[in-house]
């Protein structure tokens, strides 16, 4: 491709909406342009990288045994009716109607349609196990799409489902797609971490996704998630999935009686546990959450932060949210209080469903809020002054230096970005679907089903994140748009040209991936575009050609050499 043809418009400044290193670069590149608030015409060098990402994918899920199919991006509403998640979804959820009036959506997973597939087409156990697969466009409606194409609402993604006769099956195809996805990220040039995680509104009983780990000293990096992970035994989570064994605190606050007592203006834990002089982890805090509408108090030791994601799974719920002041307000009246956020407790409360975390089991003596303003309850105890609530789980947020539960060792946090998931989803669509098979004694069975996503645009994002500098982008040569860019210094030098135009020329012949650079502008402009762009070979025919050099470059490791055009031909070839 000549650089005179190619349909490329780089930016001298990052754009203006831009938070990230891979929305900046790939915008002020020329890779992408902003069609809506969250969706994004991908240009052509952006395609040419979103079809390497596709080709490797393709190509190692078929090596996989999976097969290849595209269902519709437009689904109808009865499939979601089926399985139940019409209503649950949320407003992420695109719906429409069509010109019949019947309702519609855009489609921001396939589960439904392809378990209607799996049940008109595949009729007994002899014919599994399947696993089927598309690269299709999604579209989620979220409500805050930034980063650009790492949270986006139109989105490419790789969505891959298995049907198999039994959990044995799904263990093995689960494991088959592991491994398939360790290779496509390699393939990809990118470092991923298989961590546990929350299934969310996919469902299942089990899931992983893969993470490319970001540098959390790079200005405005882009890592989306806590993910920690033990350095001794291997256990990694997602900070919505992730437990841990606590260390050893004081959680008895050595008060002599129960008695309700002041605390003027001890609105924050910090500031309650400095007026009592008593450690925060003997205070018990209630929080309010509304889970899909309904009203929640969340109980936990003063020193943790509740886990949101925790919490809803808790109620099997599909939204969450802290309670405004108002809503506060509402169910103190019905509880006959008036106590504000600060010295609220769980005792006397109406109209909530009340949760406790695990770390408050162990407390005595402690401290908590009695539902009057500028006042708590100090030396309370479970069953003697405050019931201890029915409901307990595990709601919290870990911290860096908690113990890992599988080894003891302390576990450490990093920021990730998701690129792949797995999940096991077990009977969840085909009982609901009706979804069955015959087995080898003749009775029907539900298929157990896996999910397995990858986000195709997604991993080019994360790709510039992990590979860029101060100049652009560097792009792992597997998935980069061209391989080699040739940068005549000076198209008016006839020699220049002629070496230049001979190199492009063979590398064309060779089936190399090549851009030469005939603009007419000046040497930094093709020079500074060449880095912005991010092309893995840059050679550069300037002056010294006259001595028969040309200066060879390696953008990833800014290698600069000067050798013999002979050479560097020879060099890319040998890629």
């Amino acid at each position: 491709m000549r650089m005179s043809k190619l349909f490329v418009q780089t930016l001298r400044e990052f754009p203006s909406d831009a938070e990230v290193m891979s929305h900046k670069l790939l915008v002020r590149a020329g890779y992408i342009r902003k069609l809506a608030n969250g969706v994004y015409n991908y240009l052509p060098l952006m395609w040419r990288v979103l079809k390497k990402i596709e080709n490797i994918v393709r190509e190692e899920m078929d090596n996989a045994g999976a097969q290849e199919l595209l269902m519709p991006f437009v689904q109808p509403s009865e499939l979601w009716h089926e399985s139940g998640r019409w209503e649950v979804y949320g407003k992420e959820l695109m719906r429409l109607r069509d010109r019949h009036n019947r309702e519609m959506c855009l489609g921001p997973t396939h589960e439904e349609v392809i378990t209607s597939i799996g049940r008109e087409g595949i009729r007994s156990y002899k014919q599994l196990p399947v696993n089927l697969y598309q690269i299709q466009s999604k579209f989620r409606d979220e409500i805050r799409p930034r980063f650009g194409l790492l949270r986006g609402r139109e989105f490419i993604m790789k969505d891959a489902y298995s049907f198999d006769a039994d959990e044995a099956g799904l263990d093995k195809s689960y494991e088959v797609m592991a491994q398939a996805y360790r290779n496509i990220f390699e393939r990809c040039g990118l470092e991923t971490k298989m961590v546990q995680s929350d299934s969310g509104a996919i469902g299942g009983s089990v899931s992983h996704e893969f993470m490319v780990l970001v540098n959390e000293e790079a200005e405005n990096n882009a890592g989306e998630n806590d993910v920690f992970y033990c350095t001794k035994c291997g256990y990694s989570a997602n900070s919505n999935h992730a437990v841990s064994v606590l260390n050893p605190v004081e959680t008895d606050g050595k008060f002599e009686k129960a008695e309700i007592v002041d605390t003027p203006n001890a609105h924050t834990i910090e500031e309650l546990a400095e007026f009592l002089n008593v450690p925060t982890t003997v205070i018990c805090k209630s929080l309010i959450y509304v889970v899909d509408g309904k009203y929640v108090v969340a109980l936990i030791r003063g020193d943790r932060a509740v886990e949101e994601t925790k919490l809803m799974n808790a109620f099997a719920g599909n939204d969450i949210r802290i309670a405004r002041n108002d809503e506060i307000e509402e169910i103190m009246n019905a509880s006959g209080f008036n106590a504000v956020a600060g010295f609220i407790g769980p005792k006397g409360l109406q109209k909530v469903e009340i949760i406790a975390d695990e770390t408050v089991k162990d407390l005595k003596n402690f401290v908590i809020g009695c539902n009057q303003n500028d006042k708590h309850l100090v030396g309370a105890n479970w069953g003697v002054d405050v019931e201890l609530p029915v409901k307990v789980a595990d709601i919290r947020l870990v911290e860096e230096n908690d113990k890992c539960v599988d080894c003891g060792a302390e576990l450490k946090v990093t920021k990730g970005i998701e690129v792949g998931n797995i999940f096991k989803l077990g009977t969840k669509y085909s009982k609901a679907m009706n979804a069955t098979f015959t087995d080898k004694d003749g009775k029907e069975k539900p298929f157990i089903m896996g999910c397995y996503g990858i986000g195709i645009s997604r991993t080019a994002a994360a790709a510039v994140e992990r590979h860029h500098d101060d100049h652009g982008i560097k792009w792992p040569l597997t998935i980069a748009p061209y391989t080699v860019v040739i940068v005549p210094v000076s198209d008016q030098d006839e020699t220049q040209m002629s070496v230049a135009e001979d190199m492009y020329n063979k590398f064309i012949k060779a089936g190399v991936e090549a851009i030469l650079d005939d603009r007419p502008e000046r040497a930094g402009v093709k020079l500074k575009d060449a880095d912005l762009i991010g092309i893995p070979y840059r050679i550069t025919v300037g002056k010294t050609i006259k001595d028969g050099l040309v200066e060879f470059k390696t953008r990833a490791t800014e290698e600069m050499e000067t050798i013999s055009p002979e050479e560097a031909v020879a060099r890319i070839l040998a890629l």
